[in-house]
């Protein structure tokens, strides 16, 4: 099991940017492919970027893509979130996830992103 802390949420304007992080503890990290998803208030959890534990190679979901960016870095026990041109329809709780054989099986708290007009 790997424990996983998310941090970076906030409130910003329209357009704006953050960069979430998610400092991760417990097993090797470097073998865990590593996601982030979010949760809008009554809606479903969804998949919005994700990446490989062996090559780094990344999915993001259609409405992310060319604005979100999702790395890691195994020294550091961290995979980030780089979250550019926010929209109002980014507002959701993010949610830090690890997979060591395919599930999502550890998750964070989360942590609120609010995007304001």
């Amino acid at each position: 099991q790997v424990q996983l802390v998310e941090s970076g949420g906030g409130l910003v304007q329209a357009g704006g940017s953050l960069r979430l992080s998610c400092a991760a503890s417990g097993r090797t990290f470097s073998f865990y492919a590593m996601g982030w998803f979010r949760q809008a208030p009554g809606k479903g959890r969804t998949l919005v970027a994700q990446i490989s534990w062996s090559d780094g190679t990344t999915q993001y979901a259609d409405s992310v893509k060319g604005r979100f960016t999702i790395s890691r870095d195994n020294a550091a026990n961290t995979v980030y979130l780089q979250m550019n041109n926010l929209k109002l329809s980014d507002t959701a709780v993010y949610y830090c996830a690890a997979a060591l054989r395919g599930d999502y099986d550890d998750w964070g708290q989360g942590t609120q992103v609010t995007v304001s007009s």
